[in-house]
This record gives structure tokens, C-alpha cells and sequence, in this order.
């Protein structure tokens, strides 16, 4: 009888950790929630290579930076800091700084657009959804191997590919040789 009372104590004592473990993960998760509508509300432009070639010629006059990038790849997030203060730096210069997301699509929602806006980024960003990444990567550049970070930086008369990370200083190097 008393192994019965200790296993049934035992039970309660369980259950209720459970409740207490259960109860404390229900705020962090409508906290989730939240973050994920918030971040629902951004908008976020997605293209096939078809879509998204037009922005690797543009003719104008400004210098495009066009940085290919992921939310799993770290060294692409420990630049875009880099990305963020040129675009803001440079944008009297004519430097348009474009990012250019290579996630998952079934993580827009979930990881991208809630990253976008915990990071607070304001340069362009897009989203490539083309699966068939054998055929549109030579064709951004025929040296690319397809890994990231990866950085064109074009004008309307030249354009340089970069299979890269870069600090601030170099980025800026880089953008400056557009520019004069």
C-alpha cells in the first residue's frame, strides 16, 4: 500500500512539473507567434532566375551591389551589417545595395521575413526561388561555384563578381573603383 501511495505521488508530482513546464512554454511560444505575425506584414519580393536576371544589367546611372546571402550561412550575416552601411553611406553617391536571400522557401515566414525585421535591414531584399541552381549560377557568372557570400558590383559599364565575405573596408574599396 505504501509503494502504491509513493507511485501515485510520484504521478501527481510528474504531471504537475509537466503543467508547470507546459505553462512556462506557452508564453515564449505566443511570443513566437507575435514575432511571426509581425514579421508576416513584410513584404518580400520573390523570383525565378527568369524574374530576377533584370536586375543583374540595369542601365542607369548608379552603382548596383548585389549580395547573395543566407540566414544559415554566418559568414553572409556577419556582413550584412557592411551591406547595411553602404547602402545608407553611399545612397546620395547612386549606390543601390540589393540582398539577395537564397533560403528555403517553406522558411520566408518562419526565419526570413522575421529576420529581416530583427535585423531592421533597409536595403532591398529579395527572395531567388529557382531550384534548378545548376543552370542560373553559371549564368550570374561563369566562374561561380555557388557558394555564399557571393557580390556582384556592376555599373553600366563594367561589372565584377566577388566569391567573397568582406569587411567594411574592402566592401567600400570595392564600390569606390564604380564610382571614379
Amino acid at each position: 500500500m505504501k509503494l502504491k501511495a509513493l507511485f501515485v505521488a510520484i504521478l501527481l508530482m510528474a504531471s504537475c512539473g509537466k503543467n508547470k513546464e507546459k505553462a512556462q512554454a506557452e508564453p515564449s511560444q505566443s511570443f513566437e507567434s507575435k514575432k511571426t505575425a509581425e514579421a508576416s506584414k513584410i513584404e518580400l519580393e520573390v523570383y525565378d532566375f527568369k524574374g530576377f536576371k533584370k536586375f543583374l544589367s540595369l542601365k542607369d546611372d548608379k552603382v548596383h551591389v548585389i549580395n547573395f546571402w543566407a540566414t544559415w550561412c554566418a559568414p553572409c550575416v556577419k556582413e550584412l551589417p557592411y551591406f547595411e552601411m553602404l547602402n545608407k553611406q553611399y545612397a546620395v553617391a547612386n549606390v543601390e545595395v540589393m540582398l539577395v536571400s537564397l533560403d528555403f522557401p517553406h522558411l520566408y515566414e518562419k526565419k526570413l521575413k522575421p529576420f529581416i525585421k530583427e535585423k531592421k535591414l533597409m536595403s532591398k531584399v529579395i527572395a531567388l526561388d529557382d531550384v534548378d541552381m545548376n543552370s542560373w549560377i553559371p549564368r550570374v557568372d561563369s566562374n561561380w561555384s555557388g557558394s555564399i557570400p557571393a557580390t556582384i558590383i556592376y555599373n553600366k559599364d563594367r561589372s565584377q563578381f566577388y566569391e567573397q565575405s568582406f569587411t567594411y573596408e574592402e566592401l567600400e574599396n570595392e564600390v569606390k573603383k564604380f564610382l571614379n
